[in-house]
């Protein structure tokens, strides 16, 4: 039994600390609570001769003539601030539910009557039904000017006379003020809440004052974010209005989709390598020799609306097809797979072909190339895999055919005869006979012969093929096997549109990978190149397939996915962990563009470089070259980063992990200095103070742990902890002078904590609104208000960030989307300059130390975009600033 009850009693003994010390800060409260209602008492006594005149029939006093509190500023005009709900009767607030001690803001004004608006000052908490009910989520509320009333209210009694009524009221709230000793519960009881739900009940009550000019609210899902005005603030009207002037142009994208695409490396006429990740199709001119160090140029094809999963290029060498995905808009409506044809040189839309026609994506495509590229062969991701032949010139669909029900990884047109097609993939090898019909749209028919094995086994997957000058076909299958299909006599004579179907049969078999082959490429000798998947080779084979050169890819750079021939004897070569390699089979190859390869989620800057670094799902820790547009280092952290901050000498680097451990590195030499564990759940932010004096590392805990730091950064030692959020944190940042964090929550709240004065929760927020902070990077508060748009529900912004300038703020959305606002951006639908690219929610975005770049991530589709600032905050040219009347609505966008 003694041994049972052994370690309990740690947790136990801790766990009545807490309660001790949360009884003296209780304590502490309810002394200044009483200071505070006697000198209410005494406003109110000193008001008696108004009350007095009021209730015998004189008329109230006008809003101007009450006089606010000591250090409130006037009261500002009601058409110009959004507050609360406000109801024609006033009742007397019951004691609420809240966190216990949390000031609501400013005393009210003497005589003023409090307002029942269901709400917790600066964060979600309870919500009342009736009047005080919110709106729609997302919809900011005005409030009607406060009204004296002779109406008796619902809770006070008709006898009562007038100087009987504040003796009543104080003890109703000394009566409240004990109640919340009662009510308030462990930090741990209340971190379990649901934060969608409502934790007040049904009937729970906020009192709010909603002073003139001190406040404005938002809702998000319904439930109440309240945020204090800056003093210096005059008016709303006096705020930025129409997007910034600033602008995004694309300068580099980090990343190549080579682990879960085929169809997606070639060289173009212009020597350019064309290959695509996410929504972008990127154009990569390479610099330096083969082999060599990067230094090239990117041009960027933006033309699609989600994820490119094919690329085909024309036999012209400059015509380019694409196709994408299927994905949904904004407002959850599915958004049609198409195929774009546009031109490299130019980067415009020539051809949109398929809209509507497609089913889940694009899956694959090839040009025809004995008639000039006159046909566009295209399947489909539905279940049928539906092939179809499409007119270049006009778009029109020729012929159209269910495929197959099992995988199509490859598709291509015969180099000789554009009547012959040949998909390959799961189990299969089909030869297809196309009759064009005369060129009639939908006259065309396609008929298939399936590709028979024989004595050979057949294999899982054929993922490639190849043509060869004269006529055979090579396929790469899961088996390591290059498989030779020849084509009968009887049908060599009958070539030509329409003539007899091909029949092709296997005539030779070379096995030449260990594990699967992704990739056959013909060379312009004659020559055939293969890459293996598990064994990482790129083999060169000669006629009757000897093996005539070979090469190993590193480990690191994982298996080939795709082969381009670039100019002279220079390969390029897609891996799949998201690398381009560049270089020949006799000096090898060297990584010129590299990527994530899983979610991304941790991004921070280098506080004097031009250098960021990534984290992410794939375990993987990058630190970047902003300038060089390469990768300077990485390390395996063995668990999944989800956040990073560099210490503001750029010495070290901290980086939080999802199991609750955070690491500092030496930036230079990649050691680890530190490995600390807080609690055991993920964390979701660190941040260094401006100072470099203490590190704050927020946990799904609902703790916020600081740390003391010394040596730049190298070492540390446990300050406190920050206790009071009631779900987990999701936001933190330090006030410039290094003593204070804002911080944000899951449930919504928005909190402030002394932390030079032991990491106290500071609990009248009111007195927080005039605090300047280092970085703006919580997505609550009043500054960034106005970035939430319509019917948010919480979750639809990720990440912001507020530039060194402070003249604008970024903003990383649910909808693939970057925003950049003016700042503060506190005017209800802000409008914003959008910029689309990713294909994936937009998970993190800072600016870098001189503004001079912005880094976005994306989520799911691993990549990393690097844009440049150009305008007024940057140091590109200034765009043409937008009309003083535009036709733009409130809460619209800009894309760009």
């Amino acid at each position: 039994m003694d041994g049972a009850a052994g370690p309990g009693e740690g947790p136990a003994h801790e766990t009545l600390q807490t309660l001790s010390q949360r009884l003296r800060v209780q304590e502490e409260e309810m002394e200044l609570v009483k200071a505070a209602l006697a000198e209410a008492l005494r406003l109110l006594r000193l008001h008696g001769p108004c009350t007095s005149l009021q209730s015998s029939g004189t008329p109230a006093p006008t809003r101007d003539s009450i006089t606010a509190p000591p250090g409130l500023p006037p009261t500002c005009s009601p058409s110009l601030v959004s507050r609360g709900t406000q109801t024609e009767e006033k009742l007397e607030m019951e004691p609420s539910s809240g966190p216990p001690g949390l000031s609501n803001g400013p005393p009210a004004l003497p005589g003023a009557s409090e307002e029942p608006s269901g709400t917790q000052s600066e964060g979600g908490c309870s919500s009342s039904s009736g009047a005080g009910s919110p709106g729609p989520p997302g919809i900011l509320r005005p409030v009607q000017p406060l009204q004296r009333s002779d109406t008796p209210r619902r809770n006070s009694s008709s006898s009562s006379s007038p100087s009987e009524r504040p003796r009543q009221k104080l003890s109703r709230k000394a009566a409240s003020s004990a109640n919340l000793l009662l009510r308030s519960g462990s930090t741990e009881s209340r971190g379990s809440k649901d934060p969608l739900s409502s934790p007040g009940g049904p009937g729970s009550r906020r009192s709010n004052y909603n002073l003139e000019g001190i406040s404005v609210k938002m809702f998000l899902r319904g439930r109440p974010i309240t945020m204090y005005i800056p003093s210096g603030i005059r008016s709303l009207e006096e705020l930025p209005s129409g997007p910034p002037p600033e602008t995004l142009s694309l300068d580099w994208v980090y990343g190549y989709r080579g682990r879960d695409s085929r169809s997606n490396l070639f060289v173009l006429r212009s020597g350019e390598v064309v290959y695509f990740i996410a929504c972008v199709v990127v154009l990569y001119r390479p610099g330096g020799g083969p082999g060599g160090p990067g230094g090239g140029g990117q041009r960027h094809y933006r033309g699609h609306t989600d994820c490119v999963r094919c690329l085909a290029v024309h036999p012209d060498g400059v015509r380019v097809a694409s196709g994408q995905t299927a994905g949904v808009d904004k407002d959850g409506k599915p958004l049609q797979p198409v195929v774009h044809i546009w031109d490299s040189e130019t980067l415009l839309k020539l051809q949109e072909i398929g809209l509507g026609a497609f089913e889940r994506g694009v899956g694959a495509l090839a040009f025809s190339a004995v008639d000039q590229g006159a046909f566009l062969c295209v399947v489909d991701d539905s279940n049928e895999h539906m092939l179809s032949v499409w007119d270049c010139s006009r778009g029109a669909k020729l012929a159209e055919i269910k495929s197959t029900n099992d995988s199509v990884l490859a598709v291509g047109f015969s180099p000789r005869d554009s009547s012959c097609i040949v998909t390959s993939g799961k189990s299969h090898v089909h030869f297809w006979n196309w009759s064009g019909g005369a060129g009639v749209p939908g006259n065309g028919t396609l008929t298939r012969k399936q590709g028979v094995f024989g004595k050979y086994k057949k294999p899982k997957f054929i993922p490639c093929f190849v043509f060869l000058p004269d006529g055979d076909i090579l396929t790469g299958d899961s088996e390591g096997n290059i498989l030779t299909w020849g084509r009968s006599v009887s049908d060599s004579k009958t070539p030509g549109r329409g003539g007899t179907k091909e029949t092709y049969t296997i005539v030779a078999q070379a096995h030449a990978h260990e594990g699967s082959i992704f990739a056959l490429c013909l060379r312009r000798d004659g020559t055939v190149l293969s890459g293996g998947g598990r064994d990482r080779r790129l083999v060169q084979w000669g006629p009757g397939l000897v093996a005539l050169q070979e090469a190993e890819i590193p480990e690191h750079f994982g298996a080939v996915r795709a082969i381009a021939e670039g100019l002279g004897s220079e390969l390029l070569v897609g891996t799949t962990k998201n690398a381009l390699l560049r270089g020949d089979l006799a000096q090898g190859f060297s990584p010129v563009i590299q990527g994530h390869t899983d979610e991304l989620w941790g991004l921070c800057t280098h506080p004097s470089q031009n250098r960021f670094l990534t984290c992410g799902h794939d375990r993987q820790l990058c630190l970047w070259d902003g300038e060089g547009h390469a990768l300077a280092w990485s390390m395996d952290l063995k668990e999944t980063g989800l956040c990073a901050d560099f210490h503001p000498s750029g010495a070290v680097v901290v980086v939080g992990l999802n199991t609750g451990r955070w690491l500092v590195l030496d930036t230079e030499t990649r050691e680890i200095v530190s490995d600390v564990t807080d609690g055991n759940e993920q964390l979701s932010v660190v941040r260094y103070s401006p100072d470099g004096l203490y590190l704050a590392i927020g946990s799904h805990d609902n703790m916020i742990y600081i740390y003391s730091v010394s040596s730049c950064g190298t070492k540390s030692s446990r300050f406190g902890r920050c206790m009071g959020h009631s779900s987990f944190i999701t936001h933190l940042d330090w006030s410039k002078d290094g003593n204070f964090i804002m911080s944000n929550s899951g449930d919504y709240e928005i909190l402030y904590w002394d932390v030079a004065g032991g990491c106290k929760l500071l609990r009248n927020r009111y007195e927080s609104r005039d605090r300047e902070w280092a970085t703006y990077t919580c997505v609550l508060g009043f500054h960034v208000y106005g970035v939430w748009p319509d019917g948010s529900d919480g979750t639809d912004i990720n990440s912001l960030c507020r530039s060194h300038n402070e003249r604008v703020v970024a903003v990383a959305d649910d909808f693939c989307k970057v925003h950049l606002f003016q700042y503060p951006c506190a005017r209800a639908k802000a409008p914003s300059r959008m910029y689309s690219g990713h294909g994936s929610h937009v998970t993190s975005v800072r600016f870098t130390h001189d503004d001079s770049y912005l880094v976005s991530l994306g989520g799911k589709d691993a990549s990393i975009f690097q844009w440049r600032v150009l305008g007024a905050g940057g140091s590109g040219p200034s765009p043409v600033p937008p009309s003083r009347t535009p036709s733009l609505s409130p809460a619209s966008s800009l894309e760009v």
